[in-house]
């Protein structure tokens, strides 16, 4: 049986990024970039001053100059300046010809007509000089990388008002089961309401993807083969919840095999959430989880994310590896690898991973406020507070 990690590799390398499509910059945050932008000019594209203040010559202090013009931002000035002279200026104004340092109001004594000056000041002191921020040449967003608020910046700073990024994949959802039931519909007995439609729903929205939700198969694996069917001509990847354990209604391997999927992996060695199929049809990807809404979501976010994610086009789509150390003990002994769900706190200067005490298979609500996973490694026995473990940001 697979690693977790092993899985995790040999569905990434089934995928292949979604086309891209042009957008407004406008429309860019949280778009991963489909290409390398390269700044065309420098910005700033002049020297500017930092400070509301004055601008002079270097040489010409410590000493008392006369005030020959106010200088605002956007203005450009047609008096250079001369020995002896200065320039009252605004922030981010451009620097006049001739001045080559800037001093702030507050550090000088002024009127209409003159500014004293007490200290000396070296060449380029207190100038912000053309390109200091961005140079003509730099690459500011590469091929692959989320369109974060300073991105959207340095883009907009080259006048560039489209760019091409790749499309947000849509995702099908399907779940399975006769005893699933609408959330519009009474409750009658022997059904239970249909959660893992929602909770992927949201997790997907979350993670930038848009979901589709196909519909709900019974167990037969005739009605889930078209219904994923359906999806794959509808959507750039599949989820399927349900069917995928060995029980006489766990249809989900017969359904694959009609529909001429080629499975790739079965079952990782894993708890929770190490029933599972994935499997690519057309280039497709399929992710057939658990029908219980915590197994499946340890097993997306696991294995099946970093995938979809490269799918989205990111370039770095493998979770980071992050240290944690345990707010509470875990009592349990952990024979197979195991993945626990928790939160982040801070507490002592410190940061902890609070652990909900319920983290069985079917318990959705040690999800509730999830941010972080840790990995305690095959073998373990008992955890206790304050121990450290290894796991990945949510």
């Amino acid at each position: 049986m697979l690693t977790y990690e092993e899985a995790r590799n040999i569905v990434a390398e089934n995928v292949i990024p979604v086309s891209p499509e042009k957008i407004p910059l406008s429309k860019c945050a949280g778009r991963i970039s489909a290409e390398d932008i390269t700044a065309k000019i420098n910005v700033p594209s002049f020297d500017r001053s930092p400070y509301d203040g004055f601008a002079f010559m270097a040489d010409d202090v410590p000493s008392t100059l006369r005030v020959m013009q106010e200088i605002r931002a956007g203005d450009v000035s047609h008096m250079p300046l001369k020995h002896g002279e200065s320039a009252k200026i605004l922030t981010g104004a451009m620097i006049p010809e001739g001045a080559d340092a800037v001093t702030k109001y507050e550090d000088t004594e002024f009127t209409d007509s003159e500014v004293t000056i007490s200290r000396k000041f070296a060449h380029g002191e207190n100038i912000i000089r053309a390109g200091e921020d961005v140079k003509a040449g730099n690459v500011l967003v590469r091929n692959g990388e989320i369109i974060d608020a300073g991105r959207a910046g340095l883009i907009a700073s080259q006048g560039i008002a489209e760019i091409s990024a790749y499309r947000k994949p849509v995702i099908g959802i399907i779940s399975t089961g006769n005893e699933i039931a609408d959330i519009h519909s009474p409750l009658t007995d022997g059904k239970i309401y249909n959660t893992s439609c929602y909770t992927f729903s949201t997790a997907l929205t979350l993670a930038g993807f848009i979901p589709k939700f196909v519909g709900v198969a019974c167990d037969d694996e005739n009605e889930i083969a078209r219904m994923m069917s359906e999806s794959l001509s509808l959507c750039d990847a599949v989820v399927v919840t349900g069917g995928v354990s060995a029980g006489d209604y766990d249809r989900m391997p017969e359904a694959l095999k009609i529909l001429r999927a080629e499975i790739i992996v079965r079952d990782v060695e894993l708890k929770p959430g190490g029933k599972c199929i994935y499997a690519v049809k057309n280039d497709k990807l399929i992710c057939c989880f658990s029908g219980n809404p915590a197994s499946a979501l340890t097993n997306y976010y696991a294995v099946a994310l970093p995938a979809l994610k490269k799918l989205s086009g990111l370039k770095d789509f493998m979770p980071s590896e992050i240290d944690i150390t345990l707010a509470d003990s875990f009592s349990k002994k952990s024979p197979i690898t195991r993945i626990i769900r928790g939160t982040l706190e801070f507490a002592d200067g410190k940061i902890f991973m609070r652990v909900p005490s319920e983290q069985g298979n079917g318990i959705l609500r040690s999800m509730s406020g999830c941010n972080v996973m840790a990995v305690i490694p095959a073998g373990s026995g008992k955890l206790q507070a304050g121990e450290k473990l290894k796991g990945f940001l949510i």
